[in-house]
């Protein structure tokens, strides 16, 4: 059995799987920490969350979040970044880090829209130029289910992780 302690796993995933295409690998730059209203918080995050600060949901809710779209997500800084983004050291509740944050760049557009992967390509130094987009979308697509990081509920869930395979493109799917 392989066990990962205290490092990010998206810069190990591809070392856990023996046919990855290892199309990305996070240099934890930050720059998909910068935005506000991304980083909707789950109802598999809160308890994360609670946990990490030893603080109550409404407590947590009301310190760390805002209503974005009926979905509480992340608040942001001053500089425009996740509330928890340390330059020079990433997050700083990395550990308890939202599911879309533990996702990242395996989001739904980029899963299932060429033009979408094409600019996270351009913006994330993690995503290998060379990876196409059917390399891309079928790692990522297995990546979401490994880790159970797809989500189902449109109403309490950040829709960049509601993915169904039929929307992949053709060469992605098993």
């Amino acid at each position: 059995m392989k066990v990962v302690e205290d490092r990010c796993l998206e810069t190990v995933h591809a070392a856990l799987f023996d046919d990855t295409t290892e199309t990305f690998s996070c240099t934890r730059c930050g720059k998909c920490c910068e935005g506000r209203g991304g980083i909707v918080v789950g109802p598999h995050d809160l308890p994360r969350l609670c946990a990490y600060f030893g603080l109550p949901a409404e407590e947590v809710l009301a310190r760390y979040t805002e209503n974005i779209g009926g979905k509480p997500a992340l608040k942001c800084g001053d500089d425009g970044f996740c509330l928890f983004f340390e330059a020079g050291k990433g997050c700083a509740v990395h550990p308890a880090r939202p599911d879309v944050c533990r996702a990242w760049p395996f989001f739904r557009g980029n899963l299932v829209d060429r033009v979408s992967f094409d600019m996270a390509k351009e913006d994330c130094p993690g995503i290998r130029r060379e990876a196409s987009h059917e390399d891309f979308a079928r790692e990522g697509f297995r990546y979401l289910n490994d880790y159970k990081l797809r989500a189902r509920d449109i109403l309490h869930e950040g829709r960049a992780l509601i993915v169904d395979e039929s929307e992949l493109p053709s060469g992605a799917r098993r």
